[in-house]
């Protein structure tokens, strides 16, 4: 039995209620006509000439192949393509894990993560600390593993906090997997759009034949519209168990949106740069908000993504101080809460801001005059 997606269901409340989303999880959108103009000559025609017909479960060959030149050792067959991320991350787990088996998961995390493995097998968290700046904890999760863990789960850069392992420790996780033959599923959809690009890490599918990157063009790519994600794995079995599960989801993707994410990917660095420089730019702001504002807030610059998950130091809990600010002044913020995991302790005074839009100054000077009405202490 799944448990209720604590945060899907709170935007579906106020996501487009809100009046400023602060809390976005994704980069700036674009119009469609924009998208076009990047496109070359041949996805033109072909979106030009498009007949709105089935495709392939898997995907295009044309999106396959797109994704695949962003990889180093990974050929479109090794590509199974899905409706959003979500959908991918659902048949993975669903696909891999078995009542008997034991998965490790990284927490915080987005909740799907853990929820969906929580409801076939047993699961063990493996918490990321603020008071170790988010690092990741290798040997945890080699002290967690059982002699039937089937899979290991993380996500960088994480959402909410921003975090990237170390190349170091990210090698010395997929070694300790390698090593004891079990999946390493990577969601990697924030990778692109790091503020230190030689923090990047490499994709774990192009490290470990039975690894799994999960990817999409939602967050750094800033096209959730066109719902459309992807799996690479070298482990063919895999993809083809992910792909009869799909037969019953589905089935495939929309053909309009295959034909725009595969120009959207071929156009990736001036996707992913102009991004990139949004995300700064934003980023300064909200450090020289936070800064005025210590008394209250305990900031962080995050590694890459653009979410982060500052701490609260006011006078009311975190959960307060977010609803508060929401029915007074519109801007929407989540709190700590929408974390809390069965797995391993979140810190419950903390909210996730979102900083990879345009329109950050009006939501910021609404903020700023909440501030300015509540008192400090």
């Amino acid at each position: 039995m799944l448990a209720q997606f604590r945060l899907e269901a709170f935007f579906a409340t106020w996501e487009f209620k809100a009046r400023y989303h602060l809390t976005a999880s994704d980069a700036e959108t674009m119009e469609v006509a924009e998208l076009l103009g990047l496109a070359d000559p041949s996805d033109r025609e072909r979106w030009e000439t498009l007949r709105l017909g089935y495709i392939e479960t898997r995907g295009t060959p044309e999106l396959r192949a797109a994704i695949a030149q962003t990889y180093e050792r990974i050929d479109a067959a090794d590509i199974l393509c899905f409706a959003g991320a979500e959908e991918g991350l659902y048949c993975a787990m669903r696909a891999l894990l078995t009542p008997g088996d034991h998965a490790i998961i990284l927490v915080p995390n987005y909740q799907a993560i853990e929820s969906v493995p929580e409801s076939i097998c047993d699961v063990t968290g493996v918490a990321m600390r603020s008071e170790n700046a988010w690092d990741l904890d290798v040997e945890e999760i080699r002290a967690s593993i059982r002699p039937n863990t089937r899979m290991v789960a993380v996500n960088f850069p994480n959402n909410p906090t921003g975090k990237i392992a170390s190349h170091a420790a990210f090698a010395e996780l997929v070694a300790l997997c390698a090593h004891r033959g079990i999946h390493l599923f990577s969601d990697e959809v924030y990778r692109g759009v790091e503020r230190d690009p030689s923090k990047r890490l490499p994709q774990a599918a192009d490290l470990y034949e039975r690894a799994l990157s999960l990817n999409v063009t939602s967050k750094a790519y800033g096209l959730p519209g066109l719902r459309v994600g992807w799996i690479a794995s070298r482990d063919a079995d895999a993809l083809n168990r992910m792909a009869e599960l799909k037969h019953y989801l589905s089935i495939c993707n929309s053909a309009p949106s295959e034909v725009l994410a595969t120009i959207a990917i071929k156009a990736r660095e001036k996707i992913l740069a102009r991004n990139t420089a949004l995300i700064a730019e934003n980023v300064d702001k909200l450090r020289a908000f936070f800064r005025r504002h210590a008394d209250r807030f305990d900031w962080y610059d995050p590694d890459g993504g653009c979410v982060a998950f500052p701490r609260y130091i006011g006078p009311q809990t975190a959960e307060d101080f977010c609803r508060d600010l929401l029915e007074a002044k519109g801007v929407l913020l989540l709190p700590a809460s929408l974390y809390r995991s069965n797995l391993a302790a979140v810190p419950q005074d903390r909210f996730r801001i979102g900083f990879g839009r345009r329109g950050m100054d009006e939501a910021l000077e609404a903020f700023e005059a909440y501030l300015a009405l509540s008192p400090s202490r």
